[in-house]
């Protein structure tokens, strides 16, 4: 039986935060135990709202350093920049012909992004064809992601179904897998975004995190005062990383009265340190010599090319393209 392949993708959109962590990357390092996991930060799909090389660089080698620290494998899990793939943006212009305008128009997220106001760029529009390129690449079986990516998902479905029934079958029709939707506000009580501006960094620490969660945004009640745990944005955040015992504990300390949200953030912020504290050593000896990293990424892009190589092979033997003059030239490039 073929393992299982699971690939997933992350923009480089600036600093991790709590959200990001719960929501998807903490699933991303479980699942490296349960298939060939293929990872890759996005800086293709990036290009749709950075336009700053340097930022994009930086930005680039955040996400690196975050997924390092917080316990992405390398020696389980292919991890790379989806630029070191070029045959990805090739497997693209083939699904393009095979694709339908009417598919792409009715993609909810581009239209969301339009009406926040950003360009309505053709990259934009095609995000969806270059995301089902990432996916079929490595002739994936399972892709996680938010419930808010389920529509690409299923985009990448019909087209990869229509090219398997234009040509031949060459690709796996792939299922997406829920992250697991951790409830993870903002300090305004938002979901935690960077759009809102109401994030907590995960690298974080000292003096700027305690800033930080001390200004979380709560409600009027005195120290005196009974207060609601299940209606309290501290309450909710400590419960990301309390145990159950601990998390009971609090709420009856909360519905007891005499316990002020003060002291309740100073909880919060003794946790997210205590929590963080082994990845934040390992991302600065991590970021301490940045060859180190980047041979990372080298020989994950290696691996993840020899795979996109074939299947390119496979595409466009399938189609009619001539194939092999090509392939040396992409064979000494890895050499």
């Amino acid at each position: 039986m073929t393992p299982k392949r699971i690939l997933s993708g992350v923009q480089p959109s600036g600093k991790m935060h709590l959200g990001n962590y719960f929501g998807a990357v903490k699933q991303h390092i479980a699942l490296q135990d349960e298939g060939t996991c293929f990872y890759f930060i996005a800086d293709y799909h990036a290009l749709t709202t950075i336009q700053d090389p340097q930022v994009l660089r930086e930005n680039t080698r955040d996400v690196a350093l975050d997924y390092l620290a917080l316990g992405l494998d390398p020696a389980k899990a292919v991890f790379f920049r989806q630029s070191d793939v070029p045959e990805v943006t090739e497997l693209a212009w083939i699904l393009a012909t095979v694709t339908n305008m009417g598919l792409l128009e009715r993609a909810v997220s581009y239209k969301e992004k339009v009406d926040k106001g950003i360009e309505a760029s053709v990259g934009l529009f095609t995000y969806p064809m270059l995301m089902a390129a990432d996916i079929l690449i490595y002739r994936s079986h399972l892709v996680p992601v938010g419930r808010d990516q389920v529509q690409h998902i299923e985009m990448t479905q019909d087209m990869a179904g229509k090219f398997n029934r234009a040509y031949r079958e060459i690709f796996p029709i792939p299922e997406y897998h829920l992250d697991k939707e951790s409830k993870v506000p903002g300090l305004d009580g938002q979901k935690m975004s960077k759009s809102y501006g109401n994030t907590i960094g995960v690298f974080a620490e000292g003096k700027s995190l305690r800033k930080t969660v001390m200004s979380i945004v709560t409600d009027s009640s005195t120290v005196a005062d009974p207060k609601d745990p299940d209606r309290c944005n501290i309450f909710a955040l400590y419960s990301l990383f309390a145990t159950e015992e601990e998390k009971a504990a609090l709420a009856a300390r909360y519905r007891a009265g005499g316990m002020g949200y003060g002291e309740a953030k100073q909880a919060l912020f003794a946790k997210i340190e205590g929590y963080f504290a082994q990845a934040r050593e390992k991302r600065k000896q991590l970021a301490r010599d940045a060859s180190i990293v980047e041979e990372i990424l080298r020989r994950g892009a290696m691996r993840a090319r020899a795979e996109a190589q074939e299947t390119m092979t496979l595409a466009r033997d399938a189609v009619g393209v001539q194939a092999g003059y090509i392939d040396s030239m992409a064979q000494n490039v890895t050499k």
